[in-house]
């Protein structure tokens, strides 16, 4: 199994704080069946900044670590970088790391309560660099939970988008959960990540979440997750099927 969204590397954001964190974060893991992990540090979210060299040297020192404890696991080097105007700016200077340094996927994480005009501009000029955007954790932004259409609109213009684990499983609550499905339902989710922080409060729970998709949509739509974050990591393009819109939902919790 592959995450392709974690914050295991210590000392760099809200995630694993000392290296102790990082190894029980890994080992945790390994026992859920994790063979690789990218790990994707905040960057250019207001409170934390990781650029790409200091990821990349920080994995590295993080992989030694497991190597010398024996401990199954690889780590490769991403990145969470918040949306910004000058995100491609700053990718072609350096500072922007693409999934694995792929030069091909790149994370994008809008602020938790809305969408900034702009991003359908950007995800556009993302594309026209050869990159593909990967739209984390949609449905957990408020304005996307209330319009699923501006979702619908990203990813009919080609972006892509991961889902927590966390989410699937029903970690924070149980609208999100259902929105999580609706949106697996409609095509608009191609992968599902752990976007794990500790091994308490923000875990993997990637083992649930296949648990919960292979009940709700058979072994089928498991496959296509496990097998799209394989192709992530080898480079290659990966399967998107046609979207379709969410239904309307009441937005009332009397409603359910």
């Amino acid at each position: 199994m592959i995450d392709i969204h974690c914050h295991i590397v210590f000392g760099v954001d809200d995630g694993a704080k000392e290296l102790n964190d990082s190894i029980d974060m890994a080992k945790v893991a390994v026992e859920e069946g994790i063979t690789t992990i990218i790990a994707t540090p905040h960057h250019n979210n207001g409170q934390y900044n990781n650029s790409k060299l200091d990821i990349i040297n920080r994995v590295a020192m993080l992989n030694d670590e497991l190597k010398q404890r024996q401990i199954p696991l690889t780590i490769l080097p991403g990145q969470e970088p918040r949306i910004y105007g000058e995100i491609l700016e700053d990718f072609h200077n350096g500072q922007i790391l693409t999934l694995n340094n792929s030069e091909k996927y790149l994370f994008i994480e809008l602020p938790a309560g809305h969408v900034p005009r702009y991003t359908e501009q950007l995800l556009f000029d993302i594309q026209m660099k050869g990159l593909v955007p990967i739209i984390v954790h949609p449905e957990r932004n408020q304005e996307i939970i209330e319009n699923p259409d501006i979702l619908y609109q990203f990813v009919k213009k080609g972006a892509c988008t991961q889902v927590t684990a966390s989410s699937v499983a029903g970690y924070f609550g149980k609208k999100i959960k259902k929105f999580s499905l609706q949106l697996i339902e409609a095509n608009l989710a191609h992968f599902i990540a752990s976007d794990a922080h500790n091994i308490s409060s923000r875990s993997f729970k990637m083992r649930e979440a296949y648990g919960v998709v292979e009940k709700e949509f058979g072994m089928n739509g498991v496959y296509l997750f496990q097998e799209n974050a394989e192709l992530l990591i080898d480079r290659k393009t990966v399967y998107k099927e046609i979207p379709t819109r969410v239904k309307k939902r009441k937005l009332l919790g009397i409603f359910g």
